[in-house]
């Protein structure tokens, strides 16, 4: 019978081992740590058998229970369509967006609603919280409306669109000044000098009041006299500093007015439900203040 040796300064009973006059205590696991451990294998083997667990070639084992977590999740989904059915009807069959707002129930529900919608469907293009994003996608969220910023306003364009193959939707284009030789490159930086005068900053008062004519002759009549915008048109204001292409700079304004970028939107209408584009509008519209 092997002789049990004992570490002469800790008392503690060694394994036997020896590394260069090192020797190891033979410290096993507290019993409490092994049952505990040995408990989790037993659950785990009972979880297999009573849940989806085991994968095979051609699909996993279903369990006793025949738990399903897509089951359970559709339930989920159905409970809360139910507790939200009353609030979308409701939405549906407002007789106005107005209406809408004015029920501070309703009102609640659809900001809710329409964040959610705006954020699967419209902050890839307009940013979260409607912060917009380069390339010529608008912000939502200032007092600059490219086509009017009313409830209506905003229906509308949610609805059908700009620009793109709905009859109804948003249209408007404007000439390639450069590209078709309408006016020359001197009529153009004469006419970016102008623009750049509308907020202060030419820095050639002779352009700039050449430009003023070639402005009035070519684009007053969609960006209004002053170049203060025409929602109608979707003519944006040339007299602020928010630019949809661009920095603002005479450099970007000679590009957009040589060969413009225009944007396009989808329409929502058929994609989205009546509910949805309602809430979706009035969130929009709160972004920014609305008119």
């Amino acid at each position: 019978m092997a002789v049990k040796e004992v570490d002469s300064i800790t008392g503690q009973e060694t394994t036997g081992h020896e590394w260069d006059g090192i020797k190891e205590l033979n410290r096993p696991l507290p019993m409490w740590w092994l049952y505990t451990f040995y408990a989790t294998i037993v659950i785990s083997v009972i979880l297999w058998v009573l849940y989806p667990a085991i994968p095979w070639i051609n699909g996993h084992t279903n369990g006793i229970l025949g738990y399903n977590q897509r089951a359970s999740l559709d339930k989920v989904m159905e409970e809360a369509n139910a507790a939200q059915a009353q609030y979308i009807t409701r939405i549906s069959q407002a007789p106005s967006l107005a209406a809408i707002q004015a029920d501070p129930d309703l009102l609640n529900f659809a900001q809710a609603g329409g964040r959610a919608v705006f954020n699967e469907n419209c902050a890839a293009c307009h940013g979260l919280g409607g912060s917009g994003r380069p390339g010529g996608f608008p912000t939502l969220a200032d007092d600059d409306w490219l086509w009017g910023g009313k409830l209506d306003d905003i229906a509308q364009t949610v609805h059908h669109g700009i620009r793109n193959a709905d009859p109804d939707s948003r249209q408007s284009v404007m000439p390639n000044f450069g590209t078709d030789q309408i006016l020359t490159a001197e009529q153009i930086g004469d006419v970016a000098e102008y623009v750049l005068s509308l907020s202060s900053r030419s820095t050639d008062a002779a352009a700039a009041d050449r430009g003023k004519t070639v402005f009035a002759d070519n684009c007053a009549s969609c960006h209004g006299d002053d170049g203060q915008g025409k929602a109608e048109f979707g003519a944006p204001n040339l007299a602020d500093a928010i630019w949809l292409h661009g920095d603002g700079s005479k450099l970007a304004i000679v590009a957009q007015v040589t060969k413009p970028r225009m944007g396009v939107m989808p329409a929502w209408d058929g994609r989205l439900s009546e509910a949805n584009q309602r809430m979706v509008t009035i969130y929009v519209h709160s972004l920014g203040g609305g008119q």
